[in-house]
């Protein structure tokens, strides 16, 4: 397994906060990461930064074989770069069918002209039922997304996504709110994806991460504190101190 993301002596101050403190952290691909710690660990600002939102104090950030400097381009470019974020609140396109989402998604139709002006092809269309199967909407294709329960618009933005083809997604919280039998597919589909990518997960849910079956890193104090299994992490003395035994 090849390094993807490499993250080195990375700090970043907000008024006198640290919020990321000289945080190391590296991700292969293919590979999926659960990455936990209490509220205020730097996990919202770890994803800020790897995707441009926000600039560090110090540190590098390398992304690819050619080790591309995330830190001298802009959000667009990071995310046609092939990096893509899921926030905790889904963002799709409630009026417009499930189909048009991921229509819109598609790789390579970012102009706004070319997206009012496109047609799906016969490529396009197979592309977009067989990512509408992989996360479980195929038989709601033609449905407005805003009719679709909570935990379906969280698939269907992970389909946008995945329509792009990013090399690594990273995912804010995707079990929130959901129901078992959909927090059970989320499960599923996120471990799929991680078959060919790198998907790294933040999540509150032990349950949710347990059955992930991954690699956790723990964050405190915007410092990684302890990395391993599930299990390996849980028994860590300090991980108790900090975050398990609250």
């Amino acid at each position: 397994m090849q390094t993807l993301l490499e993250m080195s002596g990375v700090s970043v101050t907000f008024d006198g906060f640290r919020a990321i403190n000289n945080l190391s952290i590296a991700v292969g691909e293919p590979e999926l990461r659960a990455v936990i710690g209490p509220n205020g660990a730097g996990k919202t600002t770890f994803m800020d930064i790897v995707t441009g939102k926000t600039r560090p104090d110090s540190g590098r950030v390398v992304f690819g074989e050619r080790q591309v400097d995330l830190l001298k381009m802009s959000e667009s470019q990071i995310a046609r770069a092939g990096i893509g974020r899921k926030f905790q609140k889904p963002t799709v396109f409630d009026e417009q069918s499930v189909r048009d989402n991921l229509a819109m998604a598609l790789k390579n139709r970012r102009g706004p002209l070319s997206v009012l002006m496109w047609k799906a092809g016969e490529r396009d269309r197979a592309r977009i039922e067989a990512l509408a199967e992989e996360i479980g909407l195929l038989a709601r294709l033609e449905d407005r997304a805003g009719d679709l329960s909570h935990g379906q618009k969280q698939w269907l933005e992970i389909g946008m996504l995945l329509a792009q083809d990013p090399r690594l997604l990273l995912v804010d919280e995707p079990a929130a709110g959901m129901t078992p039998a959909e927090r059970e597919h989320t499960t599923d589909l996120l471990k799929r994806a991680a078959q060919t990518r790198a998907v790294m997960v933040i999540e509150h849910d032990m349950e949710f991460i347990r059955r992930l079956d991954c690699r956790v890193t723990v964050l405190h104090e915007g410092s990684v504190l302890a990395e391993g299994s599930l299990d390996h992490v849980t028994k860590n003395q300090q991980v108790i101190d900090v975050y398990l035994g609250r």
